[in-house]
């Protein structure tokens, strides 16, 4: 409370109405509660704080007893708790006394905001059919001054935020650096905000990306159609509706010229008038936007080494060891997700099969899609997903795999140079090294392509000349940079059709180490399982009592109740990484439905944890009557004709003993760059090299990377000379390596 009012009158706040009980307290009554005031002194001033007097009427007409110094000490404890204002000589009206109370209720001076508001003036835009006059009164309807000119601020009346128009007041105002506000008032939802204020937070282009980013069906169909832009929808609406945007964008900017200032007015307010919800999206500043950032800042990370740096192991439960805890990476990065503005749409629980199965699902998966419809069709269908032996893990696990996706997606701004294989020289990885297609594929591609579904897909012949798009990784190998191409490293990256991108190696994590290890995990875990089905060589089972895990017998008895039997097999190759496969089939039905799932880890715990919760991921597909007609060709033939007595390989070997959970001799490492070096050497011994691709976008932040070991076989249909014939020769599995023609025909279907 300041001592130096002079003529200003004090008052309690007038949002508030002050009620005396006497001898309890002053009871002061607002919009949001009732604060209670206790003593005998207090009881006695209250009735002074009606506003008429000034500091010098109060002291004196303070009752006996009630001293100046006390007087002045309870009025400064109770301007502290924001309860008691000054009152200057403003209309006292009703109306004006009640926007008075607004400004008292929204924590500021109401003479300072009277004053900004009626001193500034707003510029007004209307794109489309909106009806610029209907903003204008609304604005007025505030006492808020509209002028022709360039304004203290503009509002921006559109019907989809996506407007081509949108793009010209952004610059515009970017350039005069003047703040504006967005409102879409048509539509069963209408929105306001946020607002753009050009050096400090996001502009309309960080806005766009995102909003585009969540609109791929419309996206596909304009580019089908050769158009540019949103697409048109039916003008819907109520004209209270419409109204009642416009007057909320006009309080929006009025309370912005009263200088109330909060992160909320970044984020766009959707009020969906048919089921009464409001809803908060979030938009914030994309470093390398085009329009307020530096764009060359992701295709100079590429250009730089990828370091590891020590990275203490902080949470081992669960599905894997991680720089930081389930919780935390969900605390951390809980913004990404949301329909409007956010990387991931959803996450939400896949509801057929048990709750124990914890299968969430995260959205489309870039990682699927095709051409045309059915590439459409393909990518909505195939959401990405998290699995976890707790709702939590795998609500995390989806969240990080759909910012896997993303983050993997090609936008244009990565680093790429132009050039053939054969100009390149010895900075340039052979395609071929990686996708691993064999020669005599080539030869059948288009009658394989037509009877297989995408994930099979057989690419065009690779053209050492070709001039494409080509890419750095780090080689941790050789500590330098080499390239492969473009179409491969990131989805939806122009290639030619020699090349292709999948999602294996892709990983995300709450490091930079935590995300290689998975990636590289995941790349020996489809290197074991390739090798395994390929050649159908028959693997020990695992002794699951030996885990003496209490989940992992859960997880028996919900399979058991669901009429299935369940098994683990150890289909560890070469690299010192145990590698497991769970299988499940149905023993009381026409057909087997046998499923699996893949785990990889160095420890044989967490390994048969991932596979059993990949399985659980995938049950759903399972549970009940499996749909046909919805699955692709390959899983279609798989559940129709494949029975386990025909394929005796999925079962565990009946001439090897099952193997226990102390068998490969696991030594736990307390740190995460530890295990990656310790997977290094390893890979290394073997004429193997470990590159690896910081694919982490800077306005994400999850850490993503894409691991890359040339010479690794993929577990679905790559059948060139390499590891899938000779390690099982080497592990003793079989006598000579197996010939093309007697390679497993059916394909991996996951």
């Amino acid at each position: 409370m300041r001592h130096d009012l002079g003529e200003q009158r004090i008052g309690f706040k007038r949002h508030l109405r002050p009620q005396i009980v006497r001898g309890e307290a002053v009871y002061l009554f607002g919009e949001s509660g009732v604060t209670a005031i206790a003593g005998s002194h207090v009881e006695s001033l209250a009735p002074l704080l009606d506003g008429t007097r000034d500091l010098a009427a109060l002291l004196r007409d303070a009752p006996t007893g009630l001293t100046a110094d006390k007087v002045r000490s309870m009025l400064t404890r109770l301007a502290a708790a924001g309860l008691i204002g000054s009152r200057g000589a403003e209309d006292c009206s009703p109306a004006a006394e009640a926007s008075l109370a607004y400004w008292d209720a929204a924590g500021v001076d109401p003479s300072d905001a009277v004053a900004a508001t009626t001193a500034s003036l707003v510029s007004v835009v209307a794109i489309g059919g909106i009806d610029r006059d209907a903003l204008v009164e609304a604005l007025h309807r505030n006492g808020l001054t509209v002028t022709s000119g360039s304004g203290d601020l503009t509002v921006v009346a559109c019907e989809d935020y996506l407007a081509p128009e949108l793009r010209d007041v952004d610059a515009t105002h970017r350039a005069a650096g003047t703040p504006w506000l967005l409102v879409k008032p048509v539509g069963a939802q209408v929105c306001v905000g946020p607002f753009f204020t050009p050096g400090d937070g996001p502009c309309w282009r960080c806005l766009a990306t995102r909003l585009s980013a969540n609109r791929k069906a419309e996206a596909h169909v304009r580019a089908r159609c050769g158009q540019r832009g949103p697409a048109p929808r039916p003008v819907i609406g109520l004209p209270s509706l419409r109204a009642t945007a416009l007057d909320l964008a006009s309080v929006e900017a009025t309370k912005w010229l009263a200088g109330i200032r909060h992160e909320a007015q970044r984020s766009i307010w959707n009020y969906d008038s048919l089921t009464m919800k409001v809803t908060q999206h979030e938009v914030r500043q994309r470093p390398q936007c085009s329009g307020c950032g530096a764009p060359g800042i992701v295709a100079r990370r590429a250009f730089k080494p990828v370091e590891l740096t020590s990275r203490v192991k902080r949470s081992c439960e669960g599905g894997g060891h991680r720089s930081s805890s389930p919780q935390e990476v969900l605390d951390t990065y809980r913004h990404l997700i949301g329909p409007v503005t956010g990387v991931v749409r959803e996450i939400r629980r896949n509801e057929c099969g048990p709750a124990f199965f914890n299968s969430f699902m995260s959205g489309s998966n870039v990682a699927a899609a095709g051409e045309g419809v059915e590439g459409l069709r393909s990518s909505l269908r195939a959401d990405t997903g998290g699995k976890g032996v707790t709702p939590l893990d795998a609500q995390v696990g989806a969240l990080c795999e759909a910012v896997e996706r993303r983050s993997g997606t090609w936008f244009g701004e990565e680093a790429r140079v132009s050039a053939s294989y054969a100009s390149l020289s010895d900075v340039a990885i052979h395609p071929g090294s990686v996708q691993q297609y064999h020669p005599r594929q080539f030869a059948g591609r288009e009658e394989w392509n037509a009877a297989h579904s995408a994930f099979q897909h057989v690419t065009a012949p690779f053209d050492e000349n070709e001039v494409m798009d080509w890419s750095p990784l780090w080689s941790l190998t050789e500590r330098r940079h080499k390239f492969l191409p473009t179409g491969m490293l990131y989805f939806g990256a122009p290639c030619p059709p020699s090349v292709t991108s999948d999602s294996n190696g892709c990983a995300a994590g709450s490091s930079l180490e935590d995300a290689v290890l998975q990636g590289l995990l995941e790349l020996i875990e489809r290197d074991s399982v390739a090798i395994w089905w390929y050649n159908r060589t028959p693997v020990p089972g695992v002794d699951l009592d030996s885990f003496h895990d209490a989940w992992i017998d859960e997880c028996r008895e919900v399979h058991a109740g669901l009429g299935r039997e369940l098994w683990l097999l150890d289909v560890t190759a070469d690299l010192g990484v145990p590698v497991m496969v769970a299988l499940s089939r149905r023993t009381n039905g026409s057909r087997d439905d046998i499923m699996l799932g893949c785990g990889a880890h160095l420890d044989p715990r967490i390994a048969a944890r991932r596979a059993l919760t990949e399985l659980n991921q995938c049950m759903p597909m399972v549970c009940g009557q499996v749909r046909l007609d919805a699955l692709d060709v390959d899983t279609r033939n798989w559940f129709e004709h494949t029975r386990l007595d025909e394929q005796p390989w999925l079962a565990p070997d009946p001439a090897e003993p099952p193997r226990n959970v102390f068998h490969h001799g696991y030594r736990h490492r307390r740190d995460l760059a530890d295990d990656i070096r310790a997977i290094q050497d390893t890979l290394e011994a073997r004429g193997l090299e470990l590159l690896v691709l910081d694919q982490t976008r800077p306005d994400i932040g999850l850490p993503v990377v894409r691991v890359v070991v040339p010479g690794l076989r993929h577990f679905w249909s790559r059948f060139a000379q390499g590891r899938l014939y000779d390690v099982p020769v080497q592990l003793g599995r079989l006598d000579r390596p197996r010939r093309y023609e007697e390679l497993n025909p059916i394909p991996l279907f996951m």
